[in-house]
């Protein structure tokens, strides 16, 4: 190891270099690789640490063991196998040098080594060697709430960026496109409305998220709507981006069942674009009812019929059929166990009304949408159930049927093709699990204003594409994206003092995270910069201040 010292001179101004390097040899070829800019360091620095190096093998020679100090550091592991990642996936280009471009990857990483508000954020950056290896200044949890709204007035110019970057002239032609809804713990944020609650949260405020991916689900843009937005008043925002904003063309728009409906095909194909997309239930039946399709046609084994210039696509998934009928049957059971209880109830209770248990029995058929072939019927003080098989039958015969719906009239994508189209819709579900209950966790929001919303969902969605990357590097290890940042984030540095030079060892990594980083094909340096930026949150400076 040496420090390789260079001058440059221009013009008038001579600008002086000096690196921290090591020779090795490969395959009978001395090489030689970098492992620090030393640059920035003093002249007495540097000439210490060449003392150091030239004397390596006895330092006592030289300095008297009381001079050197040695103390915990921070982490290093984790922010600089990011740091690494980012650059490989474009991030950091895209995000930009200046101060706001770095806040925000910050924002990036600490949504993956440890999910929070940018108070977290920032008390994470106090034990991780951020500043130092980002190149920031100190910064507190106000700066990255403004971070937010400048991301997001920037989202569209940095999505139209990072596609161009990472897809070059390999334009795709298919994109997925789903939403879902995120439930708010309050009431205040601008975006929070009433709505249908897929998380089954009654009472709570939601906002909706819209995700758009390419062909294999890496996420190309996401957007945050009001609450109370029905799925397919999404679809026109994501048609206008791909056609204006990413300027793509002859493009296959996939989106799920009851999303995709006439207003929203006329907009997709009014920029020549095509569709892939499911019909609901009700349009089965009365396509069924009309004829063109016969019950037969849903087997196992896909079935196509053209009408009209539509496709449609005909399956019968008998997985899925056997999982509704088990579901209707237990609901059924809850059905009769609650009669059982009425019952007993009335028979002990003599002054008990018959037509308040009816009621209650009546709201809980309905609740199960089970009106139409299950009726209560009461004698005697006794009550029992009415089922009509018939109805019954006629309700079950579209179990786990579905009929795909296209406008491709390509004879070469085959009709196994559209149905496997439609089915990588579970790649953008995925992402779903992954932002909201997985490792990214965008809920709790933690915040209020619309803009500074967006924001946070779009650091989210960036969060998201650099753990598919790194899920990519480590699909040969037994490790999940979050346990091995977290083992990476346990790589402490050591902090050298020696006199008035201080710098810090990153020591050897051994065991898992050695085979994290070897994987990934990153390689720590041996030598960090000093800790020299402390970061407080805003909290803690006030209190600083009352302290003084």
């Amino acid at each position: 190891m040496y420090v390789d010292t260079a001058k440059t001179v221009r013009g008038e101004k001579t600008y002086v270099r000096h690196l921290l390097r090591e020779s090795f040899r490969e395959n009978g070829k001395v090489k030689h690789r970098t492992i620090a800019n030393l640059s920035n360091c003093s002249k007495e620095e540097i000439e210490a640490i060449k003392l150091a190096l030239k004397h390596k093998e006895n330092l006592s020679s030289i300095i008297s063991p009381k001079e050197i100090k040695a103390r915990s550091g921070v982490r290093v592991g984790a922010v600089f196998f990011l740091k690494e990642i980012a650059k490989r996936s474009s991030l950091t280009r895209v995000l930009g040098n200046s101060k706001n471009g770095k806040l925000a990857l910050w924002q990036v990483f600490a949504r993956l080594i440890g999910q929070g508000s940018r108070l977290s954020a920032v008390r994470l950056a106090e034990s991780h060697a951020v500043c130092e290896q980002m190149g920031l200044d100190a910064f507190n949890e106000d700066h990255l709430y403004r971070n937010l709204s400048w991301l997001a007035k920037n989202q569209e110019r940095m999505e139209k960026r990072l596609f161009a970057i990472r897809r070059e002239n390999r334009i795709p032609k298919l994109f997925l496109y789903d939403v879902t809804s995120s439930y708010l713990e309050g009431t205040e944020n601008e975006l929070a409305a009433y709505g249908y609650n897929r998380d089954k949260k009654n009472g709570k405020m939601q906002i909706v998220i819209g995700l758009l991916t390419d062909e294999d689900g890496w996420p190309v843009s996401a957007r945050v709507f009001e609450g109370n937005t029905k799925d397919n008043k999404t679809v026109a925002d994501q048609v206008r981006l791909l056609a204006s904003t990413l300027g793509v063309k002859d493009v296959i728009f996939v989106g799920d069942r009851g999303m995709v409906k006439s207003a929203e095909i006329d907009d997709i194909t009014s920029q020549n674009f095509h569709y892939i997309t499911a019909i609901t239930k009700p349009q089965i039946e009365k396509l069924i009812k009309v004829g063109t399709f016969q019950l037969g046609m849903f087997d196992d084994d896909i079935c196509e019929v053209i009408e009209n210039g539509k496709r449609y696509v005909l399956r019968r998934n008998p997985i899925r059929a056997e999982e509704m009928e088990r579901n209707r049957q237990s609901k059924l059971s809850k059905i009769e166990k609650r009669l059982d209880d009425k019952n007993e109830y009335l028979r002990n209770h003599k002054r008990a009304k018959v037509d308040v248990a009816k009621k209650e029995l009546t709201v809980l058929i309905n609740k199960f949408k089970f009106h139409d072939w299950v009726k209560v019927r009461s004698k005697k003080r006794v009550l029992r159930l009415d089922i009509d098989e018939i109805v019954r039958e006629k309700k079950c015969k579209l179990d786990g049927c579905y009929a795909i719906k296209t406008d491709v009239t390509d004879a070469s994508i085959e009709a196994e093709a559209i149905h496997a189209r439609y089915k990588d819709l579970t790649k953008v579900e995925r992402a779903f699990r992954t932002i909201k209950t997985g490792h990214l966790e965008v809920r709790p929001v933690f915040v209020r204003k619309d803009n500074k919303t967006r924001g946070h969902v779009f650091v989210v969605m960036l969060a998201y594409l650099l753990e598919k990357e790194i899920a990519y590097y480590w699909k040969d290890l037994e490790v999940t994206v979050c346990e091995g940042i977290d083992e990476l984030g346990s790589i402490r540095a050591t902090e050298i003092e020696i006199g008035k030079v201080k710098y810090q060892s990153v020591p050897e990594p051994s065991g898992l995270a050695k085979k994290l980083l070897e994987s990934a094909e990153v390689k720590l340096p041996c030598v960090a910069p000093a800790k020299t930026v402390h970061v407080a949150t805003r909290k803690k400076l006030v209190s600083e201040r009352n302290a003084k």
